[in-house]
């Protein structure tokens, strides 16, 4: 017996739809549907030339209204710790 393997999301609360499958009418099936964890999403790093053509470097550089961007940078980013939603480390 072929096992067929799938992975979806549940569109909505109980149900799936499951098409595309190899077999013919009237065949029997098992179906067994098991959770899976959470998929984190992986977050590629920019090496330093990708960094320095991506316009990050400089962004706020002709902002008339943040007069110091560290200290900006700072206050956002205390502003993201109070809300949960960014975690940096002490060195961050």
């Amino acid at each position: 017996m072929e096992a067929v393997r799938l992975e979806q999301v549940v569109a909505e609360d109980g149900q799936m739809v499951i098409t595309g499958l190899p077999y013919k009418r009237g065949q029997w099936v098992e179906v067994i549907v098991l959770p899976q964890p959470q998929k984190t999403v992986r977050r590629s790093r920019l090496t330093v030339r990708q960094l320095r053509q991506s316009g990050l470097i400089g962004l706020w550089q002709d902002r008339d209204d943040i007069e110091d961007s560290t200290a900006y940078a700072r206050q956002l980013r205390e502003q993201a710790q109070q809300r949960g939603d960014i975690h940096y480390d002490s060195a961050g």
